[in-house]
């Protein structure tokens, strides 16, 4: 009787009377299934992110061109190159002020007008429509059409200009005006996303906060805004940084067909950089460093970014 009560307390190795074989078998399923169900995912990434990094980080080690045969090991020399190059400090100077300008007022234009649109009592399909189509469109079409725009002697903003009395000036040409401009067409092609995310954030705060800051004395419109709208659009306004930003690095369209980093690379930045150095000039594993470089800015800022601001976002 001994034996056979000491055999059925072996066998019992959970409160539910659970066999200890059983319960593994129970966790080697559980994680079959995880490992199906995250595995394609994770392959992906390896594939299509991890590996093309060390890839890239490999190439930046060494003086491989594109198409040579042979490599040779050379350290850090791609890395300590590129910073000693003035035009690629100057892209990257250029990068952030770029940055600078786009993030800010694309946040705040967009904020303006989804606050516009949801408050209007008609047409908001079309309004949306409307400014969420530059996104949509094709850039590179879109730059041409904004060549044509800022044309010195043709184009509209000139002509326009002229008529209000402003000064005009050859914007793509001028280094004083290219980057800014180029900046504009950043700002116009991302307020359209940065719009639609700020409708989905007001259209989740619910009415009854409005209501208690009414009874709070908060009856005016910018009462409202700085007590209830821009706390409660704390974490869609971080989104809309770091997604904003990060288009904002990736800037490449407009400077190859507008400017092609001119004049006197006022308008270069690291991505055009990137493509002149590794695919004009075939400087492969300088070309490598300089995507290091800027992925590990990118990655850093953005870092920083969600840090800070999460600090300063209420979740309700």
């Amino acid at each position: 009787m001994t034996v056979t009560a000491d055999i059925m307390v072996k066998e019992q190795s959970s409160p539910n009377g659970v066999s200890s074989a059983a319960a593994k078998a129970v966790a080697l399923h559980e994680m079959m299934a995880a490992l199906m169900l995250a595995g394609p995912a994770t392959l992906a990434l390896i594939a299509l992110f991890i590996l093309p990094v060390l890839c890239v980080f490999g190439i930046a080690l060494t003086d491989w061109q594109f198409g040579a045969t042979s490599l040779n090991f050379v350290g850090s020399a791609n890395f300590r190159a590129v910073f000693d190059d003035p035009d690629f400090r100057t892209s990257i100077a250029n990068t952030f002020v770029y940055v600078l300008i786009v993030v800010p007022a694309t946040v705040i234009l967009g904020l303006l007008v989804a606050i516009l649109v949801e408050s209007g009592e008609s047409l908001r399909s079309f309004y949306r429509a409307v400014h969420f189509l530059p996104y949509m469109a094709m850039l590179a079409a879109m730059a041409i059409s904004w060549e044509g725009l800022l044309h010195p002697t043709i184009g509209l903003v000139n002509h326009v200009f002229a008529a209000l009395g402003l000064p005009t000036a050859n914007w793509l040409r001028n280094e004083n005006t290219v980057l800014a401009s180029l900046a504009v067409i950043g700002i116009w092609q991302n307020l359209g996303f940065a719009m639609v995310l700020f409708l989905a954030g007001l259209k989740a705060i619910p009415g009854d906060l409005y209501d208690a800051a009414s009874v709070d004395g908060a009856d005016l419109w910018l009462d409202r805004l700085r007590t209830v709208t821009l706390p409660m659009l704390g974490p869609t306004t971080m989104f809309v940084v770091i997604v904003v930003a990060l288009d904002a690095f990736r800037v490449f369209d407009t400077v190859q067909i507008l400017t092609q980093g001119g004049p006197n690379h006022a308008s270069d930045v690291l991505l055009y950089t990137l493509y002149r150095e590794g695919f004009n000039y075939l400087r492969t594993g300088y070309g490598a460093a300089v995507t290091i470089v800027f992925l590990a800015i990118v990655v850093t800022l953005t870092l920083v970014q969600a840090r800070i601001m999460d600090r300063r976002v209420h979740y309700s």
